[in-house]
């Protein structure tokens, strides 16, 4: 099993990133934030890329998961919507396992700060009109479905149980 890489997929502030380091740190594999991976590279904040428009930031995205998912295995956070874009998800389909990591709504409303993420700008609102465009394809593209609902921790062994 890992021979692949452990794709993490979800709503912003679903738990991805932590999630994945401590999976990462559990199965002795490195680690990718596909988000903090375009900063480093572009030197400068997501917020600041969105300035040039999604499609320009979804391009930067796509071009970076290119290069992460070579390094397989690997665990890997992408950004709550890269599944949005069809390349992105063929890419990681051919040699890794897609876990969506799906939490609760009301959750996340609690945790997330919206003025830190480009698309929440506008809100909580924002969010369950994000939910509604991007669940399908979050079931479209997952092998395995992990609820977090408890703890990070929890989360983790979910997910390192069923693999």
């Amino acid at each position: 099993m890992l021979n692949k890489n452990i794709v993490l997929i979800g709503m912003p502030g679903c738990g991805k990133t932590s999630i994945g380091k401590i999976v990462s740190e559990k199965l002795f594999l490195p680690f990718y934030d596909v988000d903090e991976y375009l900063e480093a590279k572009e030197g400068k904040p997501i917020k600041d890329i969105f300035l040039k428009g999604e499609a320009y930031f979804r391009e930067l995205e796509s071009s970076s998961i290119k290069e992460i998912v070579n390094n397989c295995p690997s665990v890997i956070s992408t950004g709550g919507g890269a599944v949005k874009v069809p390349r992105n998800m063929e890419i990681l389909q051919k040699n890794s396992i897609i876990i969506f990591i799906n939490r609760p709504l009301e959750n996340i409303i609690k945790d997330i700060d919206t003025s830190t993420r480009p698309l929440l700008l506008e809100g909580q609102s924002k969010l369950y009109k994000l939910f509604e465009e991007r669940y399908p394809l979050y079931m479209q593209f997952n092998d395995l479905e992990v609820l977090n609902d408890t703890t990070i921790e929890e989360a983790a062994d979910s997910i390192i149980k069923l693999l």
